[in-house]
C-alpha cells in the first residue's frame, strides 16, 4: 500500500504543519467528541501529562492565579493533545493551563487534536514549549540540546525553527557545561543568564564556583562578574596573591571580548592564558573526534 503523500510532507515540518494538517490523524474519525483536526471539549480525565515537556517544575502561586481565572472565565487558549486512541490523548503543549483546569475543577477542557508519533510529538512540545512558555535559561538549554540530538536538527536548522539567532541557540548550550551547583542556580533565578555566560568562559570549574559564591554573597551585578573573569578572579587565600600571580592570568577587556566571540563562533569554550614574561597561548577545548573536526572545519572556512 503506498503512503500519503500529503500526510508524509506534513511530517516534519515542524509544529505549524502539524497544527494546520487535519490529514495527519490516523484513526477513525467516527466519534464526534474527538475529531483529529478539530477543537473538541475533551473529559479532562481522559488527558494525560506529556512526559517530553521541559518544564518539570512550575509555581505553585501561579499556578493557583491562573486556577482562579479558569475557574471564572475558562481557558481563553486550547489545549493541544495527540489521540493515542479513542477516548484516551496526551498533552502536546499546554501544560499548564492543564494542571491550573485541574486545580480549577473543571470537568472538561477545550483541546486541538492531533496525531503524532513520539518523535514528532518531541520536536512539537519542545518547540512549542520554547517559543510560548516563560522557561528559564537552563530550560531552554535543555530543550535545544534534546532538539539537536534526539531530532537529528543542525544548530542552523534549530535556529530556522525556533526562530532564535545561532548565537543564542549556542549561548544556552554552552550553559550546560556549567557544574550543577551554578545550573541550579540559573534555573532558581538566583543568578541570571549574563551572569552564567560570563562564569562559562572561565575554564577552572573550581575558581568556577569562587566566583560563583561571591556572586550569590555579595549580589554582584553581571558587569562585576564580567570583571572578575576578565581580572583572573583568584580565591582568598591566607596571604594575597603576588603581583606576577595575577599578571599571569589577567587579560584585557577587548581580549576578553574577542575570546567570546571566538567562543560563540566555534561553538567551544577558548581560554587565553598569557604568562608573566608577555607571551601566551590560545586555547580552543574540544570534546571528542567529531568535536575537534567540527572545529578545524569552522577555522578553515
Amino acid at each position: 500500500m503506498s503512503s500519503n503523500p500529503k500526510k508524509r510532507s506534513a511530517l516534519g515540518k515542524g509544529l505549524s504543519a502539524l497544527l494546520e494538517n487535519a490529514e495527519t490523524d490516523i484513526t477513525t474519525k467516527s466519534s464526534n467528541a474527538g475529531v483529529v483536526g478539530s477543537v473538541s471539549m475533551l473529559p479532562i480525565d481522559s488527558i494525560e501529562a506529556n512526559p517530553f515537556n521541559p518544564r518539570t517544575s512550575f509555581e505553585r502561586e501561579a499556578l493557583e492565579e491562573l486556577s482562579q481565572s479558569i475557574a471564572v472565565h475558562g481557558i481563553i487558549q486550547p489545549l493541544t493533545v495527540r489521540k493515542l486512541g479513542r477516548d484516551n490523548y496526551q498533552l502536546i503543549s499546554g501544560e499548564r493551563r492543564f494542571r491550573a483546569s485541574q486545580m480549577a475543577g473543571l470537568k472538561e477542557v477545550p483541546a486541538y487534536i492531533r496525531v503524532a508519533n513520539d518523535q514528532t510529538m518531541l520536536e512539537m512540545a519542545l518547540v512549542e514549549n520554547i517559543q510560548r512558555e516563560d522557561l528559564n535559561a537552563i530550560e531552554v538549554a535543555l530543550s535545544y540540546s534534546r532538539l539537536i540530538e534526539e531530532c537529528s536538527l543542525t544548530q542552523d536548522e534549530l535556529s530556522q525553527k525556533v526562530a532564535k539567532s545561532r548565537s543564542s541557540i549556542t549561548n544556552h548550550l554552552r550553559l550546560l557545561k556549567l557544574p550543577a551547583e551554578i545550573q541550579a542556580s540559573v534555573r532558581d533565578n538566583s543568578i541570571s543568564m549574563g551572569h552564567a555566560r560570563a562564569l562559562v568562559s572561565v575554564g577552572d570549574e573550581t575558581i568556577q564556583l569562587a566566583i560563583h559564591g561571591r556572586v550569590i554573597e555579595d549580589g554582584l551585578s553581571v558587569r562585576d562578574t564580567e570583571a572578575l573573569v576578565r581580572e583572573g578572579y583568584v580565591e582568598p587565600r591566607s596571604s594575597a596573591p603576588s603581583s606576577t600571580d595575577r599578571t599571569a592570568i589577567a587579560i584585557s577587556e577587548k581580549q576578553f571580548t574577542f575570546k567570546e566571540h571566538l567562543s560563540d563562533r566555534l561553538s567551544a569554550r577558548v581560554d587565553i592564558r598569557k604568562s608573566a614574561a608577555g607571551g601566551g597561548k590560545i586555547v580552543v577545548n574540544f570534546n571528542s573526534e567529531v568535536d575537534l573536526n567540527r572545529i578545524i572545519e569552522l577555522l578553515n572556512k
